[in-house]
């Protein structure tokens, strides 16, 4: 088991003699066990009759029976569970001394697969005296590690931790390599169990590091990593995650066992994508395999997600409530952990019947853990409470469960270090905030909407993430990685190079995604709450407009002075959405249109009625603060006739704009320029800028690498960055700005002890950010408001460097003369005149933060 191949040969090697019949059945014995592991079922069968027969010729009862506990769980395995148990009572039955504790602990492995943890857990009672008399302590420690398991299913997460560090020792102190890595693996399940997802992911990763060192594949990795990923709210990962598993395993013939929970896994993860066509395909699947294995604790699992994917397909039947009912109590009978979740689907689905008794006697199960255990469960069990109270017409008391599920939420979030993983994370808050949205709209509160729609919205950059500037391994896979994607960019290269360095690249950016997701968080919650009356005093002549989405329907509120109203837009038009943005490339990259500039005020006029409806003619005369949601996020707002000619800035939340305001800039008004290579005009704006800011630190043609570039934007009173820029929607992360030695990403720029007061990213798409979770952005714009930047000038589509090059003079000007970058922008627009490409390009930028 810890060196499988080794034992491969040297049993191949004695079978190669005249081995006794004795030695002959241990090799085919050993044979078998490392070809069942592989998960060749069929050929382990034939190789353990084998080595029973011949046991059986040595005339050694306790080889014989030995054999026959190994065949046990192999039969067990291929979904012959019936069959399996039988061999393994007669090997029982015929074992004594130390063999007897090897075999009972065999017996409690299917038991413990069958969901049959009693038994499992009386037989583990019974092997460990044995083993320990015996002084195998390799056996012991497998002991150890199912009875970790099984008090797991108990609900005893602190013996079985005690179980799993005292296996680990064990396999540490006999080499078993292997299941020392299974040791460490499980471990993380420990961790994720308290809700520590950084500590969880630390542990896999080791775990997947050691199994690949060793030549081995564990499909309870990915099924782990995936509970980890749903955890975090990256849905769409652990979906991947257990289709690449399921793949693997068809290919390498895996046991039946592991192909049905994987089934189930990727059904779960499929639900949590929003597929649920795919996750009843899938459950089925692993239904009919856990049905042919007699495991019934896992079919219920099965049958819970069964029930939720047709729920989720807005299936509401008298029959699917029966159906979920029996599943709950089927659940509730095993002890379950998933029972809470049954009762929570039941009573949705009480609710949606009307039926408030029957949704009553399940929310209320559901909601029993509210006060107690780690963060996550405790949040599902407020929004149980909180789905009762709501359905009660009871607002005081919906609000309540809201804010305290919200709060537990919170606490989970601030067990995590890195940024990514706080902002997918809010996902599982979603519908706590939106119940609390509904509540105030009902009651036609508009404060109180308000405070509800910043209660949940950019809590992922509230506060920056666990500083990682000492991490010199990080920052040496950053390099490497700008290495290898500078390469990329070569364009004459054999296919087979090209094709091998994106395999280096993709592995590096897996290990720096890896790396930054095992950070800590600092456990310490963020700043205060949102405060409507501090945000008014800090807005002075400022008016703040808030798009708010709610059940697919868009409003505004309007702050201005201490007065606060809202307006109902309506649906959000995403073609109208992505048609300005569209008019603005075209204008950018084709400027000779004698259409232009009716081009830009038709698609304004029409952005504006669609996104700000009514509220558009309630904004008096003075700056406009725009805080829309994520999705919104990449709109040009200054393209509308009403935000055209004024003061405009934008910030993911009224919480973020505030702080940002109050940030207070470095005592030395220390300026960065930088010019990144490829640019058509070569960075033509730098070398006027240089003699604007004689003292300025430049670095470009050939100086502008990561290195030089951080070390000159650490502190910064002002930077300005003329290189290009990428977007990476698949990773958002991975986000960049192109330097001489490769691209510098959002990681990189999470080594900043302190990001510029004020920074102007004049590439093409540098403000574009991927909404993700419940409302959160991530970009490269996005990441460096918590690192300390107060305002920041991106752009939202690719522009044209050409004519960029004026109106990024025209900025510098107007801050020059004191003006702040909201101001200053403003300037830039005007400076841009009539010409439709200098006004597209202008309208391509924004100010974000304050």
């Amino acid at each position: 088991m810890s060196r499988p191949n080794d034992a491969l040969l040297a049993a191949r090697s004695l079978l190669a003699g005249q081995p006794s019949s004795y030695d002959a059945s241990l090799a085919h014995h050993a044979i078998g066990i490392v070809l069942r592991d592989r998960g060749d079922l069929r050929a382990a069968i034939t190789e353990l009759r084998r080595a029973i027969r011949l046991a059986r010729a040595s005339g050694r009862p306790e080889r014989e029976a030995d054999v026959q506990a190994t065949l046990g769980i192999a039969l067990a395995w291929t979904g012959r569970s019936r069959q399996g148990l039988a061999v393994l009572d007669q090997a029982v039955k015929a074992s004594r001394g130390g063999s007897a504790g090897r075999t009972l602990m065999r017996r409690a492995t299917v038991l413990y697969e069958l969901g049959r943890f009693r038994e499992a857990h009386d037989d583990l009672g019974r092997s460990l005296p044995f083993l320990r008399r015996a002084g195998d302590r390799v056996w012991e420690a497998r002991s150890l590690m199912l009875r970790a398991h099984v008090y797991f299913a108990f609900g005893l997460p602190r013996r079985a931790a005690a179980d799993f560090a005292q296996a680990e020792q064990l396999f540490a102190a006999t080499g078993q390599e292997r299941e020392y890595a299974v040791a460490r693996h499980d471990r993380g399940l420990v961790a994720l169990d308290r809700g520590d997802l950084p500590e969880a992911l630390t542990y896999l990763d080791e775990a997947a590091n050691r199994y690949e060192t060793l030549g081995v594949t564990n499909p309870d990795l990915a099924l782990d990593r995936c509970s980890a990923l749903l955890a975090a709210g990256l849905a769409e990962e652990a979906a991947e995650e257990t289709e690449t598993a399921l793949s693997l395993v068809s290919q390498e013939g895996k046991t039946a066992y592991r192909t049905a929970d994987l089934l189930f896994a990727a059904g779960t993860a499929a639900l949590a994508v929003g597929d649920p066509a795919k996750a009843r395909e899938r459950v089925r699947q692993a239904h009919r395999l856990y049905l042919t294995q007699g495991r019934t604790l896992q079919d219920a699992r099965a049958s819970l997600v069964l029930a939720e994917a047709r729920y989720a397909a807005g299936e509401h039947t008298p029959a699917l409530l029966r159906y979920a009912e029996e599943v709950a109590a089927r659940l509730e009978a095993s002890r379950a952990g998933e029972t809470m979740q049954a009762h929570l689907l039941a009573g949705r689905i009480a609710l949606s019947r009307g039926n408030m008794p029957i949704a009553d006697q399940h929310l209320d199960y559901a909601a029993r853990s509210r006060r107690r255990g780690p963060p996550l469960p405790r949040s599902v069990a407020w929004l149980a409470r909180a789905l009762q109270a709501d359905a009660r017409d009871d607002a005081r008391a919906t609000v309540a469960a809201c804010a305290r599920g919200l709060d537990a939420l919170e606490e989970h979030q601030m067990r995590l270090g890195a940024t990514e993983l706080r902002a997918y994370g809010t996902a599982h808050g979603a519908e706590l905030a939106t119940l609390a949205q509904r509540d105030a709209l009902r009651r036609g509160d508009v404060r109180r909407l308000l405070f509800w729609s910043e209660r949940w919205r950019a809590t992922a950059v509230a506060a920056r993430s666990a500083p990682i500037r000492e991490d010199k391994e990080l920052a040496a896979e950053l390099e490497a990685l700008r290495s290898v994607s500078r390469l990329l960019g070569e364009t004459e290269m054999a296919a087979s190079r090209r094709n091998a360095l994106e395999r280096e690249r993709r592995r590096l950016e897996a290990a720096v995604q890896a790396r930054t997701r095992r950070r800590p968080g600092s456990h310490n919650p963020g700043e205060g709450g949102f405060n409507l009356e501090e945000l008014v005093d800090e807005l002075g002549p400022n008016t703040l407009i808030e798009l708010v989405t709610v059940d697919s329907v868009l409003h505004v509120i309007v702050v201005k002075g201490r007065r606060v109203r809202l307006h109902t837009v309506g649906t959000i038009p995403e073609r109208d959405v992505q048609m300005n943005r569209f008019v603005l490339r075209r204008l950018a990259h084709r400027p000779s249109q004698p259409e232009g500039e009716l081009m830009l005020k038709h698609a304004g006029t029409r952005l504006e009625a669609a996104l700000l409806g009514g509220a558009a003619a309630d904004l008096g005369d003075g700056p406009v603060v725009v805080i829309p949601p994520a999705q919104l996020a990449a709109v040009p707002w200054t393209l509308m006739p009403s935000l055209g000619d004024r003061v405009v800035t934008v910030a993911p939340s009224a919480a973020t704009w505030l702080r940002a305001r109050r940030i207070r800039p470095p005592s030395r008004r220390r300026v960065a320029l930088v010019i990144g290579p490829g640019l058509a005009t070569i960075g033509a704006e730098v070398a006027p800028l240089r003699s604007r800011y004689p003292d300025a630190v430049v670095h470009g043609h050939g100086s502008a690498t990561a290195d030089h570039v951080l070390r000159a934007l650490d502190g910064a009173w002002l930077a300005h960055i003329a290189a290009h820029s990428t977007f990476r929607a698949d990773n958002p992360m991975f986000s960049s700005i192109r330097l001489d030695d490769g691209p510098l990403t959002v990681h990189d720029f999470e080594r900043l002890g302190r990001a510029p007061y004020q920074m102007v990213l004049a590439g093409c798409d540098s403000g574009v950010a991927a909404p993700v979770g419940a409302d959160e952005l991530l970009g490269l714009a996005s990441s460096l408001g918590p690192l300390g930047a107060a305002g920041i000038v991106a752009s939202v589509v690719p522009v044209n460097d050409v004519a960029a090059v004026p109106l990024m003079l025209a900025l510098h000007d107007a801050l020059q003369g004191g003006a702040r970058l909201p101001e200053a922008l403003l300037a830039m627009r005007r400076a841009a005149g009539d010409d439709p490409l200098a006004r597209a390009t202008a309208h391509s930028f924004l100010a974000l933060g304050a």
